[in-house]
């Protein structure tokens, strides 16, 4: 006992000393003061202060009896009440202006008169489809009035009883919390809730010292919390708040919102909800998981009969309708919202990355500021060209699993399988990569885990329901997937350069890898025009249509890398014609040897730079094989070139936005598409000419497309095929006056390929995806203003080019589509319609120019 009063004593002892320095610097700070403005001035401030002080004692003394038993506690409790007050008065302060960084700073007070929720974005398309939703928090907002009663009346019910009669806090429910010690609950009103999910008080990451400690934070963010709900009752009617309580509540299931939850979790409207329906996101409020319908159904079931008995306690409900509803089963609906999920999936990311650019640079958020993205897509064309690209490759990967019947497809030049690709493959996949970090010493399990433990996945395929569960080892899956082909389509306006349908790969649940911007492959004889358009445009060459050049051999040496090497690019047919052939039908049938001399001619320099002014944005290296379309380019970029050849020689840059508001529906701002001439309209004009001749002309490389119900109401197309060296890439661009679309098909790697031209080529793997698409669009009555001839010139056309249209010197023979690119022997695949020399008096090919104005 001696010991803790000799404790007491010690304590009694400091703080009388803490007291002596206190009076001790007071005193020196007088004299300071004193010293500072003259003693007679600080004199009269004290016989001020002491007369007033008098006064306050006469005053209090009216009252209360100085000489009464209970007057010295009447002062110390005013005085401890006065130390109090100046305490809460200093901390408030602290808090509203962050003193020294103690606390973290508040909301400004514009935040707290207008509070901006997060909002998803939304992205439309140009017929005023929604085609995806992009947030960091699923919000879509919603008015009071559409707010079910039944709804609120649960809410209050059960988390502020008293919501209608306090300020924002209720000193009742504070009182029960501190006289139960929390068994009943935390005493936050409505209103404290909302400034909680509305400003985020409660993050770990704010700023403030004194946040760090724990038990300090608590008692900072609370008391932020009380100060903001009385700010906001003092903002807000309690309607309003309501409205944003019911906007930014977290529901749990990344559905932020009354909104979004109602559709997430029963698929309605909130006005459709029901009373059980309602009383189940009511009681998420208490835990999102724990009381989530679809992973604690039980517990959730629980909680819903909690909420419509406290309905009933508050008379919102009866006893009996209470009992009722009690007895019904839980039921919901799962329909979670995925933004990739559904049409157009692969554009959204072209979307996302275009906005969030745009963003970045004239500050706003995609994820959280409830844009509304207007896009150039046309809903029914990306329709149509997910069901073609879908029907044609499910067909095309039926033939290629029957040509690889038995044998991997993935090949070396000669036909042999490649050893170790499957290897070399898994090695670059982030699994691999985890499981070398985690077994660093022991490679066995590397491989246990990757070739030997099997685990239930779903993976895709051409059934039905587009995919299956399956027991696979990560080894298995990958070389599952190495065996599908791929393949991208893209269309445009060419006037306008308004993207219309975008579809990068098969399955985006699947295949992340978008095919028209994202991947780049060889272009092979697709990219040949460009050396036609050179030789035609270029005044130093100013060559026609008409003029003609011989198949024969093409011999050029060339150096690279210090090393001496040559150039013989072969025809697929494996010779040459020897045939003095017209430009127009030399693209036509897409002869190697008469575009390898062109581009000689012209300088494969001269050829990359007429690629680049056309619209070809990726780097090209000027070597003689440029022509055979040797350097990697994107599909994107291919379509917006050809665009340039339709319109009049401009090059237009692709748009995919055309407009972007804000969540109130005003416009911020309007893009138009970046034009530049890049060859005459002359030039354009015999181009689009030329291009026309791979289905006009005999042997032409396009003529699949007549195979097609295109060309009806006097429609004009043209069209170029392209193939690379071993089948490995195939494309086709067709082009029209309204319509440019382009398509590209082949293996995610280059030696995963078809073993034969007649299957491989891209007349038959990527043409039959643009045919399908325009098959389907021209079908459709809304878009019957796209077909039609090409228009006439709108210059004047000085050079020769359609009195050279019917001349055929049958020893020409049929050559077929040679575009290999590869060294010395380059031989290449064949992308011809494989049909006969027509007799002397077959009847010419459909003349489509005879409203070109010749």
């Amino acid at each position: 006992m001696s010991e803790y009063r000799d404790r007491l004593r010690a304590v009694r002892h400091a703080f009388g000393a803490f007291r002596q320095r206190v009076r001790s610097r007071r005193q020196q700070l007088g004299g300071r003061v004193t010293r500072l403005v003259g003693e007679e001035r600080v004199d009269n401030w004290k016989d001020k202060l002491m007369a007033r002080r008098n006064q306050f004692r006469a005053f209090v003394h009216q009252y209360i009896d100085p000489e009464s038993w209970y007057y010295p506690y009447a002062r110390g409790l005013a005085k401890y009440s006065l130390i109090l007050l100046g305490v809460l008065v200093g901390y408030v302060f602290v808090l509203q202006t962050n003193f020294l960084w103690l606390t973290g700073s508040l909301p400004d007070p514009e935040d707290l008169r207008n509070p901006k929720l997060n909002q998803a974005s939304e992205i439309y398309s140009l017929d005023g489809q929604m085609i995806a939703k992009f947030y960091a928090e699923n919000r879509t907002p919603i008015e009071y009035k559409n707010i079910p009663k039944h709804l609120i009346e649960a809410l209050i019910a059960t988390e502020d009883a008293r919501f209608y009669d306090h300020g924002g806090i209720d000193p009742r429910a504070i009182g029960r919390v501190v006289f139960s010690f929390g068994r009943e609950g935390g005493g936050s009103t409505i209103t404290q809730q909302l400034a909680k999910n509305l400003f985020k008080t409660r993050r770990r990451d704010t700023d403030g010292l004194l946040n760090r400690i724990p038990g300090v934070r608590k008692v900072i963010y609370k008391s932020k919390e009380w100060l903001m709900a009385i700010k906001l009752e003092s903002n807000f009617s309690k309607e309003e708040i309501l409205k944003y309580y019911f906007n930014t509540v977290d529901f749990g299931s990344n559905s932020f919102g009354l909104k979004t939850a109602a559709k997430t979790f029963f698929n309605k409207a909130p006005d459709s909800l029901s009373v059980q329906e309602g009383a189940v996101l009511v009681g998420l409020q208490k835990a999102t998981t724990y009381y989530n319908p679809l992973k604690n159904p039980k517990n959730s079931l629980t909680r819903r009969n909690v909420v419509i008995r406290q309905m009933a306690k508050y008379g919102y409900l009866t006893k009996v309708q209470a009992d009722s509803i009690s007895e019904l089963p839980l039921k919901t609906d799962y329909t979670p919202e995925n933004p990739y999920a559904g049409p157009a999936s692969y554009l959204k990311n072209a979307v996302v990355e275009f906005v969030t650019e745009w963003g970045n640079r004239n500050g706003y958020n995609l994820y959280t500021d409830g844009l509304k993205i207007h896009t150039t897509i046309d809903s029914k064309m990306q329709q149509y060209a997910e069901e073609a690209v879908k029907e044609k490759m499910k067909k095309l990967q039926k033939t290629f699993d029957n040509h690889w019947r038995g044998r991997s497809p993935w090949t070396d030049e000669d036909g042999n399988e490649l050893p170790g690709f499957i290897d070399s493959v898994a090695r670059r996949t982030p699994r691999y990569k985890g499981l070398v970090k985690r077994f660093q010493i022991y490679p066995d399990s590397i491989d246990y885990y990757m070739k030997v433990k099997k685990q239930k996945m779903r993976v895709f395929d051409w059934s039905n329901k587009g995919s299956h569960e399956a027991e696979m080892t990560p080894y298995d899956s990958i070389a599952y997937y190495k065996h599908f082909l791929q393949a991208g389509m893209v269309a445009m306006d060419p006037h306008t350069g308004h993207i219309r349908a975008w579809v990068g790969g098969l399955d985006y649940d699947y295949f992340k890898y978008d095919h028209v911007k994202q991947g780049k492959r060889q272009p092979g004889s697709t990219f040949k025009p460009f050396v036609y358009a050179t030789a035609i445009d270029d005044t130093a060459f100013n060559m026609t249509p008409c003029d003609r050049i011989r198949d024969k051999p093409f011999r050029k040496p060339y150096r690279e890398n210090g090393e001496e090497k040559v150039w013989e690019p072969k025809n697929s047919t494996g010779g040459f014609s020897y045939s003095n052939m017209t430009l127009r039908r030399a693209l036509a049938r897409s002869v190697n040897s008469i575009t390898a001399q062109l581009t000689d001619m012209v300088g494969p320099e001269r050829v990359a730079e007429y690629a680049h002014k056309l619209g070809i944005t990726s780097k090209l290296a000027a070597v003689p094989s440029i022509g055979l379309g040797s350097n990697d380019v994107s599909l994107y970029e291919l379509v917006s070139a050809y665009c340039s050849f339709v319109n009049e020689g401009q090059y237009t840059k692709p748009m995919l936005v055309q407009r972007i508001e804000d969540r109130n529906g005003t416009e911020i701002e309007s893009f138009k598409a970046e034009r530049r001439p890049a060859i005459s309209p002359e030039s354009a004009y015999l181009m689009l000419y030329m291009l026309q001749g791979g289905l006009q002309e005999p042997g032409g490389t396009s003529q699949n497309l007549w195979s097609f119900d295109l060309f009806k109401h006097n429609h004009q197309m043209g069209g170029k095929t392209g193939t690379t060296s071993n089948n490995s890439d195939g494309w086709f661009v067709g082009v029209s006056d309204k319509l440019v679309v382009g398509a590209w098909v082949g293996g995610d790697d280059r030696s995963i390929h078809f073993r034969s031209t007649d299957l491989g080529e891209g007349a038959k793997t990527a043409l039959p995806l643009v045919g399908g698409f325009l098959e389907k669009v021209y079908a459709d009555p809304k878009f019957r203003n796209l077909q039609g001839p090409f228009p006439k010139a709108t210059v004047d056309i000085s050079k020769e080019y359609d009195n050279c249209v019917n001349e055929y010197d049958e020893s020409e023979g049929f050559s077929t589509d040679s575009t290999g690119t590869e060294g010395v022997d380059g031989a290449g695949a064949g992308d011809s319609l494989f049909v006969p020399p027509p007799p002397v008096t077959l009847p010419d090919p459909p003349d489509s120019t005879k409203n070109n104005g010749r």
